[in-house]
């Protein structure tokens, strides 16, 4: 079976947001590099301050999820901060649920508390302070 894995693109701040998204969510980055790291590529100098930045990482969030990111690389230009990405975490408690949730709105916005929903599960969403968008959804079934 196929699995999903958001990938998220930043405008040199995507170090900065992985740090962030592993303290919510715990575990250890299995990659990470820079475009430093990357060989040469033919015709193309990567700018010097450009070499810092992330080129790939990537944090299991749960077996079978893995939360990927990248910064943009100059050459292919300014990424729009969140543009029509919304990534939806599924837990197994409220509680499991109001810990991510807490945690991801720090320094966000909250577009809809958790709550119990018509359609028979605990859900919330926000925007967090990082312009990408969260669902958090616990189904009490």
């Amino acid at each position: 079976m196929a699995t999903v894995n958001p990938y998220l693109i930043f405008n040199g701040n995507c170090e900065q947001a992985f740090d962030f998204y592993q303290s919510v969510f715990g575990g250890s980055f299995t990659t990470k590099s820079t475009f430093g790291e990357m060989p040469p590529m033919p015709g193309y100098e990567m700018p010097e301050d450009a070499k810092s930045r992330i080129m790939h990482v990537a944090l299991p969030i749960s077996s079978e999820t893995i939360l990927m990111g990248s910064d943009a690389n100059p050459a292919m230009g300014v990424p729009q901060q969140g543009q029509n990405i919304s990534l939806a975490v599924g837990v197994s408690s409220r509680d499991e649920a109001d810990k991510i949730f807490n945690g991801l709105a720090d320094g966000g916005k909250i577009n809809m508390p958790m709550a119990d929903t018509f359609w028979g599960a605990y859900f919330g969403m926000l925007t967090d302070r990082f312009g990408i968008e969260w669902m958090v959804n616990f189904d009490k079934q």
